[in-house]
């Protein structure tokens, strides 16, 4: 069966269209993927909960994927510190082909259905972790062998793939299937698909560190204050729960070094 996303693009002669209908018709198609994202809501909930849970005992989110998948893996990883505040060790992206993927293909790097899981050994995996494969296609030998490995050893697993009735999602106990569809250029999974992916990643994560306490109403009251943009916005974070004048807040957001330990240290002094 051939997969959704390798069919035949709804547009012809690209190389034919006006830059204005060019973008047009991939806009058209962008449009569809929150509805596609949307149909799976129930399926993300489950995966949220359970990593969720894990993560409360004292378990980490491995994401592994090959390609664009491994890298929308890894971009979501590597944001949650920063966001957030927890450790680098909490959400770990792992791609096929090593590091240096991220930047360059490794070639045939998604055929080794042995390498994923000997990737994850080198964190000390264990059956508090929670493993989620990315693969837009739903069949890379990479994901399915590390999420089988994964189930044999114990571990919560999930997906996130853009094909139905998939390999990946067969091995998964909590799979999200994202049905995007032909792409715009045909079989160029870096667009609907990984927006959608994208999306999905952004929704699990987020949700799962407001489930773990780590948001205040709607503010990011843990996120690190690695440049001045963020000094600035938990600055005003500070003077919006305390009433201080612009500097004094600064100063005590500095000291303290996050906005929730700023409000906690002036609530604790009044």
């Amino acid at each position: 069966m051939q997969l959704s996303t390798e069919k035949e693009s709804n547009y012809n002669n690209l190389e034919q269209m006006p830059t204005g209908e060019l973008l047009r018709h991939i806009n058209d198609e962008d449009k569809t993927v929150a509805l596609a994202v949307e149909r799976e809501l129930p399926a993300i909930e489950k995966l949220v909960d359970i990593v969720t849970e894990r993560m409360k005992a004292g378990g980490r989110l491995f994401y592994i994927g090959a390609g664009t998948s491994g890298r929308l893996g890894v971009v979501d990883a590597s944001e949650c510190p920063p966001t957030f505040g927890v450790p680098f060790e909490q959400v770990i992206g792992i791609i096929a082909g090593g590091d240096g993927a991220i930047r360059k293909a490794v070639e045939f790097a998604e055929d080794d259905a042995e390498q994923a899981w000997i990737d994850m050994q080198a964190y000390d995996i264990n059956s508090k972790d929670v493993v989620v494969g990315i693969a837009a296609s739903g069949t890379t030998p990479y994901v399915i062998g590390g999420l089988r490995k994964a189930n044999e050893q114990g571990l919560a697993t999930g997906c996130v793939v853009c094909n139905s009735d998939t390999p990946v999602a067969a091995e998964a106990q909590y799979p999200v299937a994202v049905v995007t569809g032909p792409e715009f250029l045909t079989g160029s999974t870096r667009m609907k698909a990984g927006t959608a992916q994208k999306l999905v990643l952004n929704m699990l994560t987020t949700s799962v560190m407001i489930k773990l306490g780590k948001v205040k109403g709607n503010k990011m009251v843990d996120m690190q204050l690695t440049n001045h943009k963020l000094v600035d916005r938990g600055t005003r974070m500070v003077m919006q729960e305390t009433g201080l004048e612009e500097a004094v807040a600064e100063q005590l957001l500095k000291e303290q070094g996050s906005v929730r330990k700023a409000v906690d240290y002036f609530k604790s002094t009044r």
